[in-house]
């Protein structure tokens, strides 16, 4: 059985700290043989938090320590993959904790199943996700002198169990963006479905149209359960 948990506002530490006592266990189940029956994906939006994963360069971070702290921004080193993004207000973050072997596939084709979940969201709202060749995440004018990213996502896979994900800038205050260089990339843009449409977005509702696209890509491995 797989659980949506709507965790509504959390602190980054917090729902890390949640990923990893679900995480834990399924890696230990797998390294003593046994099949893990539950599976867990976390949404939640974050208070505004720097996150630099396994390959992030530090100098990708543009503000100094000092200057995180007058802007109220926490930073943390993290085991995802990928280098250095934001999470703040407006934006939301999927955390999938699964067992791929239940789902038959590599970590290849997850990542892009998240990324298809992401493009059929936007889909909606008439705003064309891509992916970009070499990158990772989804992006707005892929191919084009304006080609701006929409969706992060990183993850750890250990046993081919998974955490960590995405996260998807809805309403996202963008200036958040400046006091690093996003994933990396000193020449792309980033972006927001606010941005792209021109008008604020309801959060809520964006949020029940990426559930109900996630469970249609995964519904024909799992079960599905809702839970708050």
């Amino acid at each position: 059985m797989l659980e949506i948990r709507d965790l509504g506002r959390m602190e980054y530490e917090d729902a890390w700290n949640l990923q990893h006592s679900i995480f834990d266990v399924m890696v230990e189940n797998k390294r003593k043989g046994n099949r893990n029956s539950n599976e867990t994906v976390l949404l939640v939006e974050h208070s505004p938090v720097i996150t630099l994963g396994r390959h992030a360069r530090k100098d990708n971070v543009l503000f100094s320590s000092d200057m995180l702290v007058k802007q109220g921004v926490r930073i943390f080193e993290i085991e995802r993959g990928g280098d250095v993004t934001y999470h703040g207000p407006g934006q939301l973050v999927a955390y999938p904790l699964m067992d791929l072997e239940i789902h038959k596939m590599g970590i290849k084709k997850y990542m892009n199943m998240l990324e298809e979940v992401v493009i059929r969201t936007l889909a909606h709202y008439e705003v064309r996700g891509e992916r970009v060749e070499g990158a990772s995440g989804v992006w707005i004018g892929a191919g084009t002198e304006r080609e701006r990213k929409i969706c992060a996502v990183g993850v750890k896979c250990s046993r081919f169990c998974t955490m960590h994900g995405l996260a998807l800038n809805i309403n996202t205050d963008l200036t958040g963006f400046k006091m690093i260089n996003p994933c990396g990339f000193v020449d792309k843009d980033v972006t927001s479905l606010a941005n792209e449409t021109g008008r604020e977005m309801d959060f809520e509702e964006v949020k029940e149209i990426f559930k109900k696209e996630f469970s249609a890509l995964f519904r024909t491995h799992t079960p599905f359960q809702e839970i708050s």
